[in-house]
């Protein structure tokens, strides 16, 4: 069991049989009377959010959170499949719970997937991934545009912006947390 007191950012209860991540939090101390925390809370499952005041003696439990090593098999439409790699088995997961993520997944990749009372609410790549280009226009010489940048698509069908010298079939560590180029991978 956590107090109000043990409130703080990215810490993760449980409210009305619902996991929520605290999202923001602050203290305050009146001249009577208890301190207050007044907390903004998002719901990991939905994605709500709310604004909260609680007092020094509201208590909160923690949120039946796991977190399980699975590899990416395949995707089919709107479902993504994973597989545990400790039991084999294997679970389902909707394209809108991962989010933006899909576009750095590919087969076998090894992820982790949030489970909450064994159902999957969110999955975490690693920070960097290495994507194959599968589309690099040519970079004009002389462009004096002002960018030095030019748009490629990568094999999870993902644009981004690269460096002129990226041509199509070179391989490039692109940044999951952000989406943005960090550098091309030598084989």
């Amino acid at each position: 069991m956590y107090s109000a007191s043990d409130l703080r950012k990215g810490l993760k209860i449980e409210i009305d049989g619902e996991p929520y991540v605290v999202v923001r939090f602050d203290f305050s101390k009146p001249g009577k009377g208890q301190a207050l925390y007044r907390t903004k809370m998002r719901n990991m499952v939905t994605g709500n959010a709310f604004e909260r005041t609680y007092r020094s003696n509201d208590k909160f439990k923690k949120a039946p959170l796991e977190e399980r090593s699975m590899q990416f098999l395949y995707s089919q439409g709107e479902e993504y499949n994973f597989m545990d790699t400790k039991t084999y088995d294997q679970i389902v997961i909707m394209k809108d719970q991962i989010g933006d993520q899909v576009n750095f997944l590919v087969d076998n990749m090894e992820v982790d997937v949030l489970m909450f009372n064994d159902n999957p609410i969110g999955v975490t790549l690693p920070n960097f991934v290495n994507l194959e280009v599968t589309r690099a226009d040519p970079w004009a010489k002389g462009d004096t545009s002002g960018t030095d940048t030019k748009p490629v698509t990568v094999e999870t069908g993902y644009e981004l912006q690269v460096p002129p010298f990226i041509d199509e079939g070179d391989k490039i560590q692109i940044d999951t947390r952000s989406g943005e180029y960090m550098t091309r991978v030598k084989e």
